[in-house]
């Protein structure tokens, strides 16, 4: 498809931007909610982490698009955006965190897989030691952390 052709279809850039950011997020709230359906605690958790990292690493743009944050008022973006941190609230509130703590152990789960999605993607694991390794003791550490904030 030529430009000026696509651009009869969309709005300019930003509105192709858009577009993409929403299919994304879109098909990440599916693949996190089919990798937690039916599970709890630390096995809810590392299906998580599991799938996250697995559709980060084979979509690679769509990735880059689904941490785009939404623009003000942007009521169908937010709404995706959203779904996608209640999945991962869902998950964490297994654990019995108060709200506030729910809330730090979604931005440092979040923080975490997005870093390591990111070192990974860019050739930053090259210390002798399995990557895979790692990201099992990543999240094993998480869910260790949050079992002893419980309560």
């Amino acid at each position: 498809m030529r430009l000026p052709s696509l651009y009869k279809h969309i709005d300019g850039m930003a509105a192709l931007q858009r577009l993409l950011s929403l299919r994304a997020k879109s098909e990440l709230v599916g693949v996190l909610a089919r990798a937690t359906a039916g599970r709890s605690g630390g096995d809810a958790l590392r299906a998580l982490g599991l799938a996250y990292r697995a559709w980060a690493g084979e979509h690679r743009g769509a990735y880059a698009a689904s941490v785009r944050a939404p623009a003000a008022g942007d009521s169908e973006d937010e709404e995706l955006s959203a779904a996608n941190v209640d999945i991962i609230f869902d998950v964490l509130r297994g654990y019995d965190l108060d709200d506030e703590t729910l809330v730090d152990a979604t931005r440092s789960l979040r923080a975490g897989l997005h870093g390591f999605v990111l070192l990974e993607r860019s050739g930053g694991f090259a210390l002798d030691r399995s990557v895979e390794d790692s990201f099992t003791w990543m999240i094993a550490s998480l869910d260790t952390a949050m079992r002893s904030t419980a309560g």
